[in-house]
């Protein structure tokens, strides 16, 4: 049994039994994502994975880490910390896999103002569950108590992710060329992004009411709606890559299309994207209208419901739409490749 227990230091407003306390809770979560490669459970100094070298030629490494930014503040004013972990997950996977590697593990850490274990526990269920849906392992992370830092509510999660890619089977962006299909897997809603200028439209921060609001075009509070998970696009597209060749895959994220989708080719083409092809979600339209945001800023910072983008052939557009709505997303052709440099939106 752990005797470890400091008087002194818990009066400097570090209890690290709590820390015990809260390991014990989430260890039935982490069980959830154990997959092959997972050496040990956590409480380690180090998340150990053993490689299975023997299925890739030339096997890369990819990692990608990332936080959940200011959605956090959300779930802090409605006291609701069990989907935010998927998020932290997802705005990591989601760029790992635009490099066309499987996601084999994941860490996280949280930062609180205080450790409070059952609130701890809420957090990283939602992380367990993000690891799951991204068939990848939780295998290790950290919690830290900031007193003074941060307040006793107050917490921020960050994670980092490793996958495995064969160099043979990389995207290469280089290869999209003019007459190239762009398609969109559907966004759950915001995701996990822009969360600084949605306080600000609905002055949340002055008015946390507003959350509990319901409004008629979503069909729900804006509380709900904000807090929606980020979707994982793990799964449907490693399904994609192995079935059909595609050239580029771009996770829509902060900068929306002006910033993202330029990432995903090379300076000698551009993107036109068609608006009547997109099924933007309602959320968008009453953040532009409440906000009065103009047209282009909403495409230069929200998703506008295209999650996840994919760059292929024409000849190999239709079955790559197929296969994506096979496996569950909403997936629609939303523009081509054309000459020229960046984005038009028309």
């Amino acid at each position: 049994m752990n005797n470890s227990y400091s008087e002194s230091y818990k009066a400097a407003g570090v209890d690290v039994t709590a820390g015990y306390r809260s390991v014990a809770l989430i260890k039935k979560h982490v069980e959830r994502t154990k997959i092959n490669g997972v050496l040990e459970g956590i409480g380690g100094f180090g998340g150990l994975f053993a490689l299975d070298k023997n299925s890739f030629s030339e096997p890369v490494l990819v990692s990608g880490t990332d936080g959940v930014g200011t959605k956090l503040k959300i779930a802090m004013l409605l006291d609701k910390h069990d989907t935010i972990g998927i998020d932290c997950v997802a705005m990591c996977v989601n760029d790992i896999i635009c490099a066309g590697a499987k996601p084999l593990f994941f860490l996280d850490y949280l930062a609180m103002g205080k450790n409070k274990p059952e609130k701890v526990e809420k957090i990283v269920a939602g992380i367990a569950e993000g690891c799951v849906q991204a068939g990848c392992a939780l295998i290790g992370g950290e919690t830290a108590e900031h007193p003074g830092m941060m307040g006793e509510d107050e917490y921020d999660v960050a994670g980092f992710s490793v996958g495995i890619a064969e160099k043979s089977k990389i995207p290469d962006k280089l290869s999209v060329k003019k007459g190239d299909v762009v398609i969109a897997a559907a966004s759950s809603g915001v995701h996990s992004n822009a969360f600084s200028l949605t306080r600000k439209v609905f002055n949340i921060d002055n008015n946390s009411s507003i959350l509990e609001q319901r409004f008629s075009e979503l069909g729900k509070t804006l509380g709900e709606e904000l807090l929606t998970p980020t979707r994982i696009y793990v799964k449907s597209i490693m399904e994609l890559l192995s079935k059909i060749n595609i050239k580029s895959i771009c996770h829509i994220t902060g900068g929306g299309f002006y910033e993202n989708l330029p990432r995903a080719f090379g300076d000698d083409v551009g993107a036109l994207i068609f608006k009547s092809k997109l099924d933007i979600p309602p959320v968008f339209n009453l953040i532009s209208k409440t906000g009065n945001i103009p047209e282009r800023d909403m495409f230069n910072t929200y998703n506008m419901g295209a999650g996840m983008c994919v760059i292929t052939s024409p000849e190999n557009a239709q079955g790559a739409v197929n296969l994506l709505r096979a496996n569950g997303e909403k997936a629609e052709i939303i523009g081509e490749i054309i000459k020229g440099s960046g984005v038009k939106i028309e």
